[in-house]
């Protein structure tokens, strides 16, 4: 049976594990914030992008560029986007479980694997995936840069034909507590990505799209762009940066949910570290309360043999 001692060290231990658990819960807040940031910050210059592809797209009776070709989807690659660390709850088996779903579903087909992160690069390689490149150290704090040279990677790939589609596999944050897992194509670009609605912003944002709407509440009329160059050399320049948002994006959106799930679990491992030190508290009193009355027991005992 336990000493009043080995008590006493489990409650200090656990005790430390509260402390580290809270204070990984205020810094994964803290960065949650600032991802939310970024992501609200990249949203309005991907709904103008989007404006001005339509108004070019409008123009150009008929476009053809390499990231729009269409070919039957022999080889394909596939961007895992997890995180670099644990302590997140499910957040990494999400991701990789999703991937590894994705990739046993396409068994006659070549498949390319470039992971970003440092969780999903461990695990696809422990699994021996073929990989074709790796980002780690990246998604903690993301960056145009880093998002550009992952989009550059993958558009040189595709356009040399050595990959017939691209996809991504990440989590799409939608609150602190909810993130949705996502596979979505990022190449060929579909004409119709253009002409649907981007999903309607959160935080006050109006709906993107190309009516913007007014303080009063009425639909203003699309901007009518003037192009200096021909409106087909303008859509085939933004192309790539479009594959570039959208890489940007997806990292955004992944490292907030990340951050959000880390937040979660280390507040549940605080909750669950109260009620352990409770348990353990209620378990050492019953004990030196039994160790009390023993020895009373005892004293008495002793005296009324002696008396």
């Amino acid at each position: 049976m336990p000493t009043l001692l080995d008590f006493r060290r489990r409650i200090r231990s656990v005790k430390n594990t509260q402390q580290i658990t809270r204070a990984m819960k205020f810094v994964a807040a803290a960065r949650l914030r600032r991802a939310q940031d970024k992501v609200f910050a990249a949203r309005p210059y991907a709904r103008h992008m989007l404006a001005v592809l339509r108004s070019a797209m409008a123009r150009v009776e008929a476009f053809d560029h390499p990231l729009m070709a269409r070919r039957p989807e022999q080889r394909v690659l596939l961007l895992v986007m997890s995180g670099d660390r644990g302590l997140c709850g499910a957040f990494n088996a999400n991701v990789i479980r999703k991937a590894m779903e994705f990739l046993r579903g396409r068994p006659e087909q070549t498949l390319g694997l470039i992971p970003l992160g440092k969780k999903g690069r461990d695990a696809l390689r422990k699994q021996k995936w073929s990989l074709v490149g790796e980002y780690i150290n990246i998604m903690a704090r993301v960056e145009y840069p880093q998002a550009r040279e992952v989009a550059a990677q993958v558009i040189a790939r595709y356009t040399a034909g050595e990959m017939d589609a691209v996809y991504m596999v990440y989590n799409e944050f939608k609150s602190v507590l909810v993130q949705r897992l996502t596979v979505e194509r990022l190449l060929p670009i579909e004409p119709e990505s253009f002409l649907a609605e981007a999903p309607q912003a959160t935080s006050g944002e109006g709906p993107s799209g190309p009516a913007e709407t007014s303080s009063a509440g009425r639909a203003e009329s699309p901007v009518d762009y003037i192009y200096e160059q021909t409106a087909a050399a303008i859509f085939g320049h933004l192309l790539p940066r479009f594959v570039e948002t959208q890489v940007f994006r997806a990292m955004l959106e992944s490292s907030a949910a990340e951050h959000a799930a880390r937040m979660t679990a280390m507040d549940s491992a605080t909750n669950n570290a109260v009620e352990l030190i409770d348990q353990l508290t209620l378990h050492m009193n019953k004990v030196r309360q039994a160790a009390i009355t023993r020895e009373i027991i005892e004293v008495v005992s002793g005296a009324a043999w002696t008396a």
